[in-house]
């Protein structure tokens, strides 16, 4: 027993609902969320690294970076919210930050600090809670609620590249800048603006920021206040450049003279700075790039960077909000040379700063990085055995084919409808495709995926090939249909699930196909014989996925239930529980060595196998969705998982042995298809191709050798220019020499007066130094002597101020001696008097005490008294109490029915009101259908007038076309007479084919009896052969023996000793000659019983025969009586229909009269109309008893011969 290990080696995929979802760690690794994992992808080499999520998280919701890219913040989503960091060294969780001051259960926007010591995080509704951290310390220093109100959304949160202190909010209707200060975050004064929908900001510099609002409109914002705006011009309105406008007030109508739209249609979704200047993105796909300029500190954009339209790019928004290709997210990497755009779509693209420079002016395309990804939920999964390709299709109307060995999209298709489920061939030259309409069987081309057969099955969810690839089964509802892959014949229907077939999966030898459904059946279908060869039905369990053993005879399915099922011999052996997870998926490896489930969380767990109860695994949580499809690749490898995150997860998988499926080493097929036009159009181009290359080649040596002849003329020209000017430049070298010459002698005469100058100066000032330097001197001796003095007598001064502490300190002494003398005595008399007041204490506490013991003697003689009156008195108000409420029950009672009366007649009274408004409109209306009335009848006159027309000029075609039809019915009746006949032709040859099939089956019987008679009678024939042969062989050795005694004849006591072991040894033998006799009697009995049984079987048979065809005329009459018992329903139900029409018509007609009006129409007199309303009660109650009739008929048992179809009852409208 062991578990599997699964490492996770790459995926496919993009969370495109993560705030700040992309990041560069260095030159060349970006980070981005996928599932459950942050990946850390090397955009040259191709490589991933993951880190995992936290258990029971339920997905993450924001990540951040720190500026000096060590750590990695990732907000997680769960009952709690949290924030984990992690290491991007080590890839190892460093803290895990949570708190109870935040009623949210997520952060939207994360933000470290530019020194990446403090972290910000924005809390979700209901309460929008800001916390500002000390991430190393684990705990919140300070937070703020941002937002008020619970509509208005925050979105986005950030520091200020220079100051710790100072952040930035943004949200719907909310910009704000806040400030910390010893534990407070203060809201810092804006000014003021209108209300606004701010989507994204970044900080420029450290007072200036910038603001994008859903209108399109970016707002420069420096030192709290409001300085410029101006809107992205949407392309093609304007010119390729928009300058920051400058307006001393912030709302003036600059925007009519600057020609810029009211309102325009792109939002601003995210804006990125950048040493020159900064980037932002709009809904339509578009970045735009803006770079500052010297003229009075303004933005100007430079140019455009778009979205590619590629052919696997979906345009639609059948099931996402806002535009597919809208940039989400933007980052650049540290040396600013490679821009990353995440779209709403789960893309990530890329553009290089110097593309984008060099095409300055122009519209730039961004390119997909590595390969585009889903962005929908992935329904389907497959692997190729012949070469490493796994298939996917998706809600979002793509299949794309994976090469899972270097780890790269191969192809990709889109389709017009939405893809269920998709199936690869063995070979890797076929995919099945299950869509909404139709099922499609493709060839997969070098470059394309084209279909070229269709069968009918719409919404196929399940498609599977056999592991042979000779045929296929698809579902259809609840009935797996089988095809041949090469004639595509329908060989089989497997029908028996009363639910959706959830899962398909066949034996590896193809014997055999186990399915499981929403029925909680399992059911086990041999292909050959197209019948059901086991099941395991559970109600209980709506059953997803089932997986079967190598050998075939074990069965593990997953539903909702919660467990993971082992079925062997259609019993459930073991049941192992998930706990608290629900297993959607499961997959066996074909060594049966590792047995994988995927849950409903989107986790993988890897089973210890075989299963033990309690179960035992391995959980790795990989997707932020279920896991829809898993699948094992052939060689027991790669595990592979899809999820309804749109994600692909490519495992490496091995058991705890490091064992895997012992192959033959088989290579990957390289064969790839081609279609003949393809080739034939390639073939052709590579022609053109060559004879272009040939002309190409004689035009460039052409070219070459005009170059050659142009260079060597100028060459020439050349050299004898440039022998000239050098002729030239020598006489110029000459004359500047002789100038040189002069002005050095020039230069040397002036040095050297200025040599003398400077030594003269230089003489004065050290004689003028000199005579300061001296008196400078004198003053220092005078000032030594001055200092030295004083010393002096400040050495005089303090001894005279000792002489004089001494005497006062002598004086002290002996005044605090006189009085420590005084306070001694007067001690000593207090002591005493003391004494005396204690004495006296002691005699009046005494005193008290026993008066104190009189009186509460006193007191508790008469508390006592007053306890018994009390007790008397609660015994006597116990009474009252108890009487008192049976009164107030008896009269909550009374209250209870009173309110229930009075909301009865609440609700009458309600029902009324509504009764009588209900009456005022119908009064209203038939009012106003009375005119209306009016107005068709006049209408329908003249209708009717135009009708008798039309009708006069029918009659006339009507008497032309029943001469036609006359002559026409002459021309069929030998027709139909034929067909009569033939049909009674054929009823005779069909009541003799039965008759004949009755024989052949008598005959059948009877040949099947012979065949056993005549091999009874072999095998006895057999037997007295070999009886006989015994017989022969027994009385070979019985002469022999017999003629051994002969020789003793002579010798009488011999001869009797030989004549005794004779007898001895051949008594055996006759006892067996009587056991065999017993036999012959035994078997010939066994032949008796057996003609009786075969005789009463026969008989048996033939009065079945006789029972079923009663059965079958009683079953053919009562369907017959049920057919004429519901047409004559559907004749009555529609002469009632006819009644109630008239009755409608004749009280529209009473109403008229009642009103006053003429009525247009003839009138019924009244006893017509009560006539006729007793006719309609007649047939309501010949209905009922119809009614009743057909439902005791109906509730008779039928055979299951009944083969007839009933009419359809006409519904009542």
């Amino acid at each position: 027993m062991s578990i599997a290990v699964a490492t996770l080696r790459h995926c496919f995929g993009l969370r495109g609902d993560v705030t700040n979802n992309v990041a560069f760690q260095d030159e060349q690794t970006i980070i981005f969320p996928t599932g459950s994992n942050c990946v850390l992808y090397n955009i040259e080499s191709r490589a991933q690294k993951f880190i995992s999520s936290m258990e029971r998280s339920s997905g993450m919701t924001a990540m951040a970076i720190t500026p000096n890219k060590r750590y990695v913040a990732i907000a997680e989503k769960g009952e709690k919210a949290s924030i984990v960091i992690y290491d991007l060294q080590t890839l190892r969780r460093k803290k895990v930050l949570t708190t109870t001051e935040v009623q949210s259960q997520q952060y939207i926007s994360l933000a470290f600090s530019p020194d990446s010591k403090f972290l910000i995080s924005q809390g979700a509704r209901p309460d929008w809670t800001l916390l500002y951290w000390s991430w190393e310390k684990s705990k919140p220093i300070a937070s703020v609620r941002t937002s008020t109100n619970i509509s208005q959304e925050i979105y986005q949160i950030s520091f200020n590249p220079n100051d710790n202190a100072q952040i930035c909010v943004v949200g719907n209707g909310i910009f704000k800048t806040y400030k910390y200060n010893e534990g407070i975050l203060k809201a810092n004064p804006i000014s003021k603006i209108e209300p606004q929908n701010f989507l994204s900001h970044a900080w420029l510099s450290e007072d200036r920021v910038v603001v994008g609002t859903d209108e399109g409109r970016i707002m420069l914002f420096e030192g709290q206040e409001h300085k410029r705006d101006f809107y992205v011009v949407p392309p093609g309105t304007a010119e390729s450049a928009t300058a920051l406008r400058t307006s001393t007030a912030p709302h003036s109508d600059v925007n009519s003279d600057l020609n810029i739209p009211a309102k325009p249609l792109n939002p601003v979704m995210c804006i990125t700075r950048y040493s020159k200047g900064f980037l932002t993105s709009t809904g339509n796909g578009i970045v735009f790039m803006y770079e500052k300029t010297e003229e009075r500190e303004m933005y100007k954009k430079t140019r455009e960077i778009r979205v590619p339209v590629a052919p696997d790019a979906a345009t639609t928004t059948h099931n996402m909000k806002g535009p597919l290709h809208e940039i989400m997210h933007l980052a650049i990497s540290p040396s600013e040379e490679t821009i990353i755009a995440a779209s709403r779509n789960n893309q990530l693209y890329t553009i290089g700063m110097a593309g984008a420079e060099i095409a300055k002016g122009e519209h730039s395309l961004l390119e997909v990085l590595a390969q585009p990804f889903h962005f929908d939920q992935i329904t389907g999964l497959d692997v190729c055995i012949r070469k490493p390709l796994v298939a996917t299709c998706s809600l979002d109307r793509t299949v794309r084919i994976w090469n899972y060995e270097n780890n790269s999209l191969e192809l990709t298709k889109e389709f017009q409808e939405e893809a269920y489920s998709v199936a690869l061939h063995p070979s890797g030259l076929y995919v099945l495709v299950g869509f909404s309409d139709k099922l499609r069987l493709m060839n997969i081309l070098i470059d394309d995926i084209q279909p070229f057969k269709e069968f009918t099955i719409r919404g196929c969810r399940e498609c599977q090939f056999s592991n042979g690839g000779h045929l296929f089964a698809a579902v259809h509802g609840n009935v797996i249909q089988l095809y041949t892959t090469y004639t595509f014949d329908n060989v089989g229907n497997l029908k028996g699930h009363n639910g959706k077939v959830r899962s398909i999966i066949w034996a590896q030898d193809d014997s055999k196909i186990i399915s499981c459904g929403v029925d909680g059946a399992v059911y086990e279908w041999g292909v050959y014989t197209n019948k059901r060869e086991g099941e395991s039905v559970l109600k209980t369990c709506s059953y997803t996925c089932a997986c079967v053993s190598p050998d075939g005879k074990t069965t593990y399915a997953v539903g909702s239930d919660k467990t993971l099922k082992e079925i062997s011999d259609s019993q459930i052996q073991r049941e192992v529980p998930a706990a608290d997870a629900v297993l959607t998926q499961c997959a066996i490896s074909r060594s049966g060595r590792m047995l994988f489930a995927g849950t409903s969380s989107g986790a993988l767990r890897a089973m210890k196998f075989p299963l033990t109860v309690p179960g035992e695994w391995t959980e790795h949580q990989a997707h932020s969705g279920s896991i829809t499809k898993m699948r094992v690749s052939y060689d027991d490898n790669y595990l592979f998982t899809v999820s309804e995150d749109s994600s692909l997860f490519i495992y490496k998988i091995m058991d705890k042995e490091g064992r895997g499926l012992k192959s033959k080493d088989v290579t990957y097929a390289e064969e790839i298809l081609i279609s003949k036009t393809d080739l034939q159009e390639k073939d052709t181009a590579m022609k053109e191709l060559k004879t272009r290359v040939y002309e190409l080649n004689m035009e460039n040596e052409y070219q070459l050798r005009l170059k050659d002849m142009n260079h060597h003329e100028k060459t020439k020209e050349l050299t004898e220019k440039f022998i000239q000017e050098m002729e030239s430049l020598k006489t110029k070298n000459q004359v500047l020499k002789t100038d040189k010459d002069k002005e050095e002698a020039r230069h040397e005469e002036e040095q050297q007066e200025l040599v003398e100058k400077q030594n003269q100066e230089l003489q004065d000032l050290e004689s003028a130094n000199n005579q300061k330097l001296m008196a400078e001197y004198e003053k220092y001796q005078e000032l030594q002597a001055k200092s030295q003095r004083m010393q002096e007598e400040y050495e005089r001064q303090l001894a005279a101020k000792a002489e004089s502490k001494k005497q006062a300190l002598q004086e002290l002494t002996e005044l605090y001696e006189t009085k420590l003398r005084e306070r001694t005595a007067q001690l000593e008399a207090s002591s005493d008097e003391q004494r005396k007041m204690l004495q006296t204490h002691e005699e009046t506490k005494r005193q008290i005490e026993e008066d104190a013991d009189r009186e509460i003697l006193d007191m508790k003689n008469n508390y006592e008294r007053r306890l018994r009156e009390e007790k008397e008195g609660n015994m006597r108000l116990t009474g009252e109490t108890g009487i008192m409420k049976k009164k107030f029950k008896s009269q909550e009672q009374e209250i209870e029915t009173l309110k229930v009366e009075i909301g009865n007649l609440n609700t009458e009274k309600s029902k009324l009101n509504g009764v009588i408004r209900s009456l005022e409109k119908d009064i209203v209306g038939l009012k106003k259908e009375i005119q209306e009335r009016d107005e068709t009848i006049q209408d329908k006159e003249k209708r009717i007038y135009d009708l008798k027309k039309k009708n006069q000029e029918l009659e006339k075609f009507k008497f032309v076309l029943d001469y036609k039809i006359r002559e026409l019915k002459k021309l069929i009746e030998p027709r139909e007479n034929d067909i009569k006949m033939m049909r009674d032709k054929i009823q005779e040859m069909g009541s003799e084919l039965e008759r004949y099939n009755k024989g052949n089956t008598a005959l059948k019987l009877k040949i099947e009896e012979s065949k056993q008679k005549l091999k009874a009678n072999k095998d006895e024939m057999a037997m007295e052969r070999q009886r006989n042969t015994d017989m022969k062989s027994d009385l070979k050795r019985f002469r022999t023996d017999l003629s051994k005694c002969v020789k003793y004849i002579q010798d009488p006591h011999q001869l009797k000793l030989e004549v005794m072991e004779l007898n001895r040894r051949w008594v055996q033998s006759e006892q067996l000659v009587e056991s065999s006799g017993l036999e012959a009697d035994i078997q010939k009995e066994y032949a008796r019983q057996r003609d009786h049984l075969e005789r009463s079987v026969a008989s048996f048979r033939k009065k079945l025969a006789k029972d079923s065809q009663i059965h079958r005329a009683d079953n053919v009459r009562i369907m017959q009586e049920n057919v004429s018992l519901i047409k004559e329903i559907n004749d009555l139900r529609r002469e009632l229909k006819i009644a109630r029409t008239q009755v409608h018509d004749l009280e529209a007609n009473t109403n008229v009269l009642k009103k006053g009006m003429p009525a247009m129409g003839p009138v019924v007199p009244v006893e017509d109309f009560n006539q006729t309303q007793k006719i309609v009660e007649i047939q309501k109650a010949e209905i009922q008893r119809l009614r009743d009739q057909l439902r005791h008929s109906l509730n008779r048992p039928l055979s299951s011969q009944q083969s007839m179809r009933l009419p359809p009852l006409e519904v009542e409208t």
